[in-house]
């Protein structure tokens, strides 16, 4: 009973904002006779700064406004509406996905939105603009959270009768245990050394088929591409419960390098204002790295144009990279090198030489490591 009114509590104070900003940002200035306006953070590289004391990027502060004009019209009624219906579903204790937002603007006459990126962009707005995350909004996403086995017992609870339930991660079979949407309220049992956020389901798999986690004392965590934020906020809080250090195993690309791990790490300029609680600044990449590709001999790609865009650009602007010396000498070795690598390009010295040659050897050897 406790937990279901702290719940409550945190669902009234973010409804009372919706309509604190509805009340004093649109109200009172239409009838004051001035134009209303919506104020929220710049979402964007250029609007944070990396502290490694701190961890993970932060706003600078850079301001953007949505003000009532005719050109932006639309977005603004677009804007109201997603707000009262946020209103409406924190109220009731219920949720709405993304897609099913999009859907729900198709009543909303000509404030309905053309395709899914522009309420996603709206949704992303609002929620810069109180400072929360979407999840407490009521917005939730459509894909799964991730996946966990090994040496873990997840402490959840009944949502009817609030009753403790023990998940054992290896208990699973062949398959493995999700994260779920919201892990606030989860506790965690462990004694394994470490935790391996693995990029691609596929190699996930391949770990998970021969008992790795048992080999090696760990916990294997899916990421499936990008992780999401149920993701990184499940690996944050275990990471910190249980003191347990995370490594991370992704393809040697300058897309897993800044979109799938630097996100983990530090977050995004896009999420600026919720980077604190969504990322994991102990975590550390164990590979492939591009001095992996030689001393492995992987069988590799030509970097395409977009990998050199990104490499260049996260030298020039990202800083996280600007940071940290190692990644701006992985990258210019990457770009002259001019190729990339998979995790799955180990595969070339046999199905399971991941598991008994270059895991373990890269676990041996932190100055392999990037930070």
């Amino acid at each position: 009973m406790r937990v279901k009114s702290m719940k409550k509590s945190k669902q009234s104070d973010v409804a009372q904002k919706i309509v604190s900003i509805a009340e004093n940002d649109v109200y009172l200035k239409i009838k004051k006779k001035k134009a209303p306006e919506l104020n929220m953070p710049l979402r964007a590289l250029s609007n944070v700064k990396y502290d490694p004391k701190e961890g993970f990027f932060e706003l600078l502060g850079k301001m953007k406004e949505r003000t009532l004009t005719a050109s932006t019209i639309k977005t603004f009624a677009q804007t109201l509406r997603m707000m009262a219906h946020a209103k409406g579903i924190i109220e009731s204790d219920d949720i709405t996905t993304k897609r099913e937002m999009y859907y729900i603007s198709k009543n909303w006459a000509e404030a309905a939105f053309t395709e899914q990126p522009e309420s996603d962009t709206v949704m992303d707005d609002m929620e810069a603009m109180m400072m929360v995350n979407r999840e407490q909004l009521g917005f939730i996403p459509e894909e799964k959270g991730g996946e966990i086995a090994g040496k873990l017992i997840v402490i959840d609870r009944d949502p009817d009768t609030g009753k403790e339930i023990r998940i054992d991660c290896t208990k699973f079979g062949s398959g493995a245990y999700s994260i779920p949407i919201t892990v606030e309220h989860l506790k965690f049992e462990t004694n394994a050394k470490f935790i391996l956020a693995i990029e691609t389901a596929g190699m996930f798999q391949r770990l998970l088929k021969h008992n790795y986690w048992k080999k090696a004392n760990c916990i294997l965590a899916s990421m499936g591409g990008v992780p999401t934020r149920a993701c990184r906020r499940f690996l944050r809080r275990l990471s910190d419960d249980k003191k347990l250090p995370v490594y991370v195993f992704a393809d040697g690309d300058p897309y897993a390098y800044f979109n799938i791990y630097r996100t983990l790490k530090v977050g995004s300029g896009n999420a600026a204002h919720i980077n604190e609680y969504f990322c994991v600044p102990e975590a550390k990449f164990l590979g492939v790295t591009p001095q992996d590709i030689i001393d492995y001999k992987l069988p590799s790609h030509p970097l395409k144009d977009i990998d050199i865009k990104r490499g260049k650009d996260a030298i020039k602007n990202d800083p996280f990279v600007r940071h940290y010396k190692e990644w701006q000498k992985a990258i210019n070795q990457m770009m002259q090198m001019k190729v990339r690598a998979e995790q799955q390009a180990l595969a070339k010295w046999g199905l399971n030489y991941v598991m008994d040659e270059y895991l373990p050897k890269k676990l041996n050897k932190p100055d392999t490591w990037l930070p």
